[in-house]
């Protein structure tokens, strides 16, 4: 239980991808005050943090996934130090925790790559991912290489892991990341549905996976076998861009989506609305959450304190942050210091 005087801390992680690599970095801001501070002291220069995580056990200890590797903070982000050798060319797009045990962490990678560490992150070791065969629909886009955008496992039974590819679907372990195989294969005939950003299980519904993609959300209620695709009927009517997707840690039945206008590569103009929408039921019906306004672009992420639920927030790929303190009912907004265009944008956000 968080004490009275508890504080909840947001931090946002800064970066571009591809031709697109401006300045990255991270910011953080503590619920209540006026603006934003840069802690990347230890983090490689012009980081690019594509990734948090905050250990579940000790708020203060802060995980960041960059282009060189995983950092951690032991001080709310004031200090970083490397958990791995620097390595060019691997970035880190993803980390979660072992539902059950905070020492055991999986990193995603691109190019496509999963690492387990059992010690806190003080070693890691990489997977094999030999067995995945990627839908060949998925291979005209060169240079963009497959990434794993989003890890998660079965709060029901850990053993079982599934990965969000960025393009090529889903891949899948049953043996707790020692190996792993392509979920998501044949009958897809276009690649906005296996671009993934995201995937969840909830404990309250075993074995059911929730997976978002460039153009709208599926599940599957058995490990991933078979999929239908999820209606949310207050989407945006042109397309729909879904981004974030977060079980509630206070309450499994409870799911939120981040998502935006404009389908997969919409035309300019078309992508400047973001909307966040809350499932109580494990996602069998949705309602569109009242921010007070419509988001001026895509809706990114979703963050609640583990300690204090009632506090939530949700963030825009150009760095607009609402907050809220109520569990939802009503929102103020904060903006990211610093100029937000394709090369510097929000990718992850967590708080505790």
């Amino acid at each position: 239980m968080a004490s009275l005087n508890h504080q909840t801390y947001v931090y946002i992680g800064l970066a571009g991808e591809g031709d697109n690599i401006g300045t990255g970095g991270m910011v953080r801001w503590a619920d209540g005050d006026e603006e934003w501070h840069t802690i990347t002291n230890g983090l490689p220069e012009n980081p690019q943090v594509r990734a948090l995580a905050v250990h579940p056990d000790n708020p203060q200890t802060i995980f960041a996934g960059t282009n060189l590797g995983v950092y951690r903070s032991d001080d709310r982000g004031d200090h970083w130090e490397a958990l791995e050798k620097p390595r060019a060319d691997m970035d880190v797009w993803s980390l979660s925790f072992h539902p059950d045990d905070p020492q055991i962490m999986y990193a995603g990678y691109e190019p496509c790559a999963v690492y387990r560490t059992v010690n806190g992150g003080e070693s890691w070791q990489k997977m094999d991912t030999s067995g995945v065969e990627y839908p060949h629909i998925t291979t005209y886009m060169p240079p963009l290489g497959k990434r794993v955008i989003g890890l998660a496992s079965d709060p029901s039974d850990p053993n079982d892991i599934y990965g969000a590819i960025e393009v090529g679907g889903l891949i899948g372990s049953r043996d707790g990341g020692d190996s792993w195989t392509s979920l998501i294969d044949g009958p897809f005939v276009r690649n906005n549905t296996l671009d993934l950003h995201g995937v969840q299980v909830s404990a309250a519904a075993p074995g059911t996976v929730h997976i978002i993609t460039q153009i709208a959300m599926f599940r599957s209620r058995d490990r991933g076998n078979r999929w239908e695709h999820v209606q949310v009927e207050e989407m945006f009517p042109g397309g729909s861009y879904c981004r974030g997707l977060l079980v509630a840690p206070h309450d499994p039945n409870t799911i939120y989506l981040a998502a935006g206008a404009g389908g997969g590569g919409a035309p300019a103009g078309t992508q400047d609305a973001g909307a966040l929408f809350k499932s109580t039921d494990v996602g069998e019906t949705w309602e569109k959450m009242d921010l007070g306004e419509t988001a001026p672009s895509r809706m990114f992420e979703t963050a609640i304190d583990r300690a204090v639920p009632s506090n939530m927030y949700c963030c825009t790929y150009y760095g607009q942050v609402y907050a809220s303190n109520d569990g939802g009912d009503s929102w103020t907004r904060q903006q990211v210091p610093g100029e937000m265009d394709r090369s510097r944008h929000v990718y992850p956000m967590v708080c505790a």
